[in-house]
């Protein structure tokens, strides 16, 4: 693969490209199965559609019905699938089984080879995650993009832990740690916190995301909020109470209105009050999908509407 350079065509008019896995999850509930287009990357990419952000997905799915029904959704939300994302003999699948509190376990039926072709254009923001930096031999493509990439835009990165498709505790954390140099901003929910790093507190994690070159660190922690940090400060943000029907797509949407946050504020992103105002958003972002079944993201409008009704301090700050 070679690095990339804008053609002319309309792929320039991408801001944010998203590499990594779309699958259909089959959620097993009290009332039944429902299937869902899902895969974390995917999430985050439908997510910044539904915001209005201009969405490349470049991704491994098959010319199938479930193939057929992740890009209709893709291309509901206005997100591209980039070409070489049809390279599967079959799509993968996630069976979500939902525990009483709305909370998803997970088995999954998936294979993650990459085509080796790069996105046509250079844009703001490049994200991955999930599975899809994990698993061979699509990993090792994820890895190659990067390195082209990292130095040409912002880089985000959510490893959003899956034990089970995962090899030795030790293994997992090598991959991670190897990919942090590579990155920007690196999201971590306080459970993946927990299994990279057992018994440390978030802010240990977090200092060590940073020290290992991120220039933003988030720990996600659900009804406890997210602690956001940069090496110049560490931002206490409070969550947003609602009734949860599931809490599936909600890290996702959250990383998608992170991201949404990074584009818009540009230069002034890693700045004190512009990062305090990010992590309002994302955090709204959560509990609107949390709030509905599914991974079910806000659209601006609904965003937009959520902020502008909040009437009580929402964050702390304090240096570090």
């Amino acid at each position: 693969m070679h690095k990339p350079q804008p053609d002319g065509s309309n792929h320039e008019l991408i801001d944010v490209v998203v590499i990594g896995e779309a699958l259909i999850d089959i959620v097993n509930g009290p009332e039944g199965s429902i299937s869902y287009p899902g895969g974390s990357p995917a999430n985050v990419a439908y997510g910044l559609g539904r915001l209005g952000v201009r969405t490349g997905l470049l991704t491994a799915i098959g010319d199938d019905e479930h193939g057929t029904t992740i890009t209709n959704h893709l291309h509901s939300a206005g997100v591209e699938l980039l070409p070489g994302s049809t390279s599967l003999e079959r799509t993968a699948t996630a069976t979500a089984t939902l525990a009483p509190d709305g909370s998803a376990s997970y088995e999954f039926d998936i294979a993650w080879r990459l085509a080796p072709a790069a996105p046509a254009m250079i844009p703001k923001i490049l994200h991955t995650g999930s599975i899809a930096t994990f698993l061979a031999p699509g990993a090792g493509t994820v890895r190659t993009l990067l390195e082209q990439f990292h130095q040409s835009c912002l880089v985000t990165y959510d490893p959003n832990i899956r034990p089970a498709l995962l090899g030795s505790h030790t293994e997992a954390t090598t991959i991670f740690e190897d990919l942090l140099p590579l990155t920007d901003v690196v999201k971590l929910s306080d459970e993946d916190a927990h299994w990279l790093y057992p018994g440390w507190s978030p802010d240990d994690v977090a200092a060590h995301l940073l020290q290992h070159g991120a220039r933003l660190a988030v720990i996600t922690k659900g009804a406890d909020g997210a602690l956001l940090a940069t090496p110049g400060a560490r931002f206490s943000i409070q969550s947003v109470k609602t009734e949860v029907a599931d809490t599936i797509g909600a890290g996702d949407s959250y990383m998608a209105a992170l991201i949404f946050g990074l584009l818009t504020r540009g230069d002034e992103a890693f700045g004190p009050a512009a990062l305090r105002n990010i992590g309002q958003t994302a955090s709204m972002a959560a509990a609107i999908t949390v709030s509905r079944p599914g991974a079910n993201p806000p659209t601006s409008n609904e965003l937009l509407t959520r902020l502008a009704k909040l009437q009580r301090p929402y964050a702390t700050i304090y240096s570090g």
